[in-house]
């Protein structure tokens, strides 16, 4: 599969190369400029990567304009969770990793679930206690905060 016109890819990119099929990971859902696979180190029973098939290095590089681009991430990564039959939508986690603990230098949102029932050391990569780590709903408070200001 060829890359979408006009989409920004990064050929050395684990994660651009995985949204153009250029590997066998198993990719679950695919749905417009997003999709979404397994993390290959879960560190929660349900734990789902959701990206972008446009390049964007990290949450840090988000500006106003990728709102949108972000609702649609948690949308998916709520879908994701109920089609696996998660029944308890509160008890989730779902956020970035903020540079430099970003292991793949690709924007992609952590889904995790059940998230009262995570590890220890899934708890220091992900829970509220991690200063790298950063939930969707604080980035999108950040960002309309953003687009607020002109």
């Amino acid at each position: 599969m060829e890359p979408q016109q006009g989409a920004v890819v990064e050929d050395d990119c684990e994660f651009c190369q995985i949204a153009n099929n250029q590997t066998n990971t198993d990719i679950l859902v695919r749905e417009g400029d997003l999709l979404c696979f397994r993390d290959l180190k879960p560190g929660a029973t349900h734990h789902y990567l959701i990206i972008s098939t446009n390049h964007i290095d990290n949450c840090l590089k988000l500006q106003s304009e990728h709102i949108q681009l972000v609702e649609h991430m948690k949308a998916l990564g709520i879908r994701m969770l109920q089609m696996n039959k998660v029944a308890d939508l509160e008890d989730i986690r779902m956020g970035f990793h903020v540079p430099p603990f970003s292991s793949v230098p690709h924007l992609h949102l952590h889904v995790l679930a059940p998230f009262s029932q995570m590890s220890h050391r899934s708890m220091l990569r992900y829970g509220p206690q991690s200063h790298w780590f950063i939930t969707v709903d604080k980035v999108l408070s950040q960002l309309k905060r953003r687009g607020k200001v002109k």
